[in-house]
């Protein structure tokens, strides 16, 4: 207690910046493989799923039948017939509902058992359903009984009809969470995308489960690529993240005339590892026109989103992420990592929430030198 009551009397007096984090070891949900954030998750491109048909899907641990209802309603329901345990995505879908292969039990998109056929009536047993939703081109699903937040979108987008195309679709070979700090990595811009520019993110917590991050940006002038740009922009060039759940990110990038919004949706896999889909955005314009206008910024999105991405592929597939030592170039990533920290956790297979124990909290300073020093118990 006297630590932080030290620490808080530098941070008033404008010597340092305290965020409070968990020790590494203690990690509630960061980089951890057996847990997640409750929120919304992709399952499956909704193309993939016609009309009376059902598959099976692996979701964070969770084996799940998802079906398409012949009125074209999605319904997700865990796998397994509470009878012997059949595979549900084994059976048919009839009307709106779904009959087990094994048995012939028959449930309705609720889960609940409407027919045994050797009872000739129904039982008082039910499969779990999960709230599932279709947007750009993706079925989500919500990790809970009720979504308490509403599906991820650029904050521009917020308001308005959006068009969309899905882009690639990708595995890595670490977490989710590390994955996700990357776009909020400001070093990595110099180092790994020669962008030779000075990058400041400004952190804003936008509730529970969503922190944004918006950039500014210093130096250049020396590069020509700057120099042709600049002109475009008013003030610093446009580069701003939103994360959703810790596993969704939302960027808004490009000159003042003409904003290019990436979304890419990460889920755990097997193993720790990532299973992401990447998401093309843009203003819905009407009429044949704005189709054609529509196609065209979203291709060039791509272009843009492929840019950034290709240089940092190899560096996914090989890293053991542990941010040993801070520096200040790293504030955007503790930010978010602590954000992360207080959102509800669920457990990998079960969806439970985890048992709430309070981490031991380990301030990181942001010194007045601009350094970053992660301090012990004492002052």
């Amino acid at each position: 207690m006297a630590f932080q009551l030290c620490c808080k009397y530098l941070e008033l007096i404008g010597l340092t910046t305290v965020v409070f984090l968990p020790k590494p070891n203690s990690a509630k949900v960061f980089n951890q493989p057996q847990r997640f954030v409750a929120g919304w998750y992709w399952l499956l491109r909704s193309k993939q799923l016609k009309h009376g048909q059902v598959k099976a899907v692996f979701l964070l641990g969770k084996d799940l039948a998802v079906y398409r209802t012949n009125s074209g309603k999605v319904v997700a329901m865990d796998a397994y017939c509470p009878h012997m345990g059949a595979h549900l995505a084994e059976g048919k879908v009839e009307g709106e509902s779904l009959r087990c292969f094994f048995h012939n039990w028959r449930f309705d998109h609720h889960g609940h058992c409407v027919e045994v056929p050797c009872l000739a009536k129904s039982l008082p047993v039910k499969v779990n359903s999960w709230p599932v939703m279709e947007a750009y081109g993706l079925i989500w699903l919500w990790t809970g009984n009720q979504p308490s937040q509403t599906l991820s979108v650029p904050p521009e987008l917020a308001e308005e009809k959006v068009a969309s195309a899905l882009g690639k679709n990708f595995t890595k070979a670490c977490h989710p969470n590390v994955v996700m700090v990357n776009a909020i990595d400001a070093h990595h811009f110099n180092t790994v995308h020669n962008f030779p520019v000075e990058i400041d993110f400004k952190s804003k917590v936008i509730d529970q489960n969503i922190i944004s991050f918006a950039n500014t940006t210093k130096g250049g002038n020396d590069s020509l690529l700057v120099r042709l740009i600049k002109p475009f922009y008013r003030e610093s060039g446009t580069y701003n993240l939103s994360y959703w759940f810790g596993s969704t990110g939302t960027v808004t990038l490009g000159p003042d005339f003409l904003h290019f919004y990436i979304m890419f949706t990460l889920r755990l896999g097997k193993n720790g590892q990532t299973e992401g889909q990447t998401i093309l955005l843009t203003k819905h314009r009407p009429g044949l026109w704005g189709w054609f206008i529509n196609g065209i910024i979203l291709w060039l999105t791509k272009l843009v989103g492929n840019y950034f991405a290709k240089g940092d592929t190899k560096i996914f597939q090989t890293i053991k992420f542990a941010l040993k030592t801070p520096l200040a170039e790293d504030k955007s990533i503790l930010e978010f990592i602590h954000h992360l920290e207080q959102q509800p956790v669920l457990q990998w297979e079960t969806w439970q929430p985890l048992d709430e124990e309070k981490s031991l909290l380990v301030p990181v300073i942001n010194n007045h030198n601009g350094s970053v020093k992660i301090h012990g118990t004492n002052c």
